[in-house]
């Protein structure tokens, strides 16, 4: 995760973290990604039953009930367990989570915990009503998703009428005074609809949003051939980061985020270096900070069964059940050798990856779609878009302070 708005346009500086000794338990939610702990992020499947088709579902969800879903008791021991571990965040999804019953009373235990409860959604059964209870027991943030305008986003959630839903959802969160932001998942059939999306978040005063980048897993494996390209990757950055500034500019200063690529941190800071060397050093230290990708250490995933996973597009591996062991001495058992190696992933990356002099920030980028191009869980993330310049293999390159 890279928080544009924080870097690009200094809304977050590199004091900021420190103020509260980098602890994941101490900073606020804007701040919990320059944590030093990485206590992990956990993302929880609450069920697999989706009311959608989306196109690139990461757990090939479909409107149906699914066997072997943690029940009611098993998720309330699953929260303690996070509390206790001292997990900072805890992300309900899905599927489309708030087809659950008991979702709201989760949500609600969580809080009481003393976690800050997210909630990942389409954004269809948020009513006036189910956004009033959001707000009342105490959600930090919803998540919408919203993947084009108008007919483009309905033909990618594969339901007709899906973006009116969006569009009230939003206004019903807002009116209820909680925090609401987008998420869009960028493709070859909607990222004309970036300049859109940007009008439309300014129009109606959306305070967040966060463009992820296209990850291979679940039926996001049949998009490989609709993922950008590395010039159509550099230009949608280029078209962010101009835009997110432009919103800075004239007084509306919404959160902005790039998510599952994380060469999106040295391509923000080669560009500030050259517009702002004074504001560029603090964004190289803010994004050292960082540290890139955290698969497997500083986010975590169960699933609707209880599988424990590096994050929730790793299915295909699992590090154990917490209906068999707590989810926090899965998570710290230094046995599993490929979890081991996943915390420590830069000793372990192969080719343009491990000699790339952005390796510390970028952390290796996303092992999983390597894996899914190449076969080989270390090889280089085929997303990444940077010039073998840009990364050190060539010359000439123009280099962070030190060297």
């Amino acid at each position: 995760m890279i928080g544009i708005s924080k870097l690009y346009c200094g809304a977050v500086e590199a004091s900021d973290p420190l103020r509260y000794g980098r602890h994941s338990k101490d900073l606020p939610s804007h701040l919990l990604q320059f944590s030093k702990d990485k206590k992990p992020v956990v993302v929880w499947n609450v069920t697999r039953k989706c009311n959608l088709r989306c196109v690139h579902c990461y757990s090939h969800s479909e409107d149906r009930n699914y066997a072997g879903e943690l029940s009611y008791d098993e998720g309330i021991t699953l929260i303690d367990d996070l509390a206790q571990f001292g997990s900072p965040v805890i992300l309900f999804s899905g599927g489309e989570p708030l087809v659950r019953p008991d979702v709201l009373e989760l949500i609600q235990h969580a809080v009481d915990r003393g976690l800050r409860a997210v909630l990942s959604t389409n954004g269809t059964l948020i009513t006036k009503m189910i956004a009033k209870k959001l707000k009342e027991i105490g959600l930090s943030y919803v998540g919408i998703s919203l993947d084009g305008l108008d007919d483009r986003h309905d033909a990618f959630r594969g339901v007709q009428g899906t973006f009116l839903k969006v569009m009230k959802a939003i206004r019903n969160c807002m009116e209820m005074e909680l925090k609401v932001g987008l998420r869009f998942t960028i493709t070859k059939r909607n990222f004309g609809d970036i300049e859109g999306i940007f009008d439309l978040v300014e129009e109606q005063r959306i305070p967040r949003i966060c463009f992820y980048h296209l990850v291979y897993a679940g039926r996001g494996t049949e998009l490989i051939q609709e993922d950008l390209d590395n010039f159509q990757t550099r230009g949608v950055v280029d078209l962010i980061l101009e835009r997110t500034k432009r919103l800075h500019q004239i007084g509306i200063p919404v959160e902005v985020l790039t998510v599952d690529n994380h060469s999106d941190g040295p391509y923000t800071y080669l560009r500030l270096l050259k517009e702002d060397p004074d504001r560029a050093a603090q964004v190289l230290e803010l994004l050292q900070m960082n540290e890139g990708n955290n698969s497997g250490r500083g986010i975590g995933c169960v699933s609707w069964d209880g599988e424990v996973h590096a994050d929730q597009f790793w299915r295909h591996y699992s590090f154990g059940n917490v209906r068999r062991r707590p989810f926090s001495e899965i998570w710290t058992d230094s046995s599993d050798e490929f979890l081991t190696k996943l915390k420590e992933k830069k000793k372990h990356v192969k080719g343009r990856c491990a000699k790339c002099r952005w390796l510390d920030i970028c952390g290796g980028n996303f092992r999983v779609r390597a894996e899914a191009v190449s076969g080989d869980v270390w090889a280089p993330d085929p997303a990444c878009y940077l010039s073998d310049e840009e990364i050190g293999l060539l010359e000439p390159v123009i280099g962070p302070p030190w060297g």
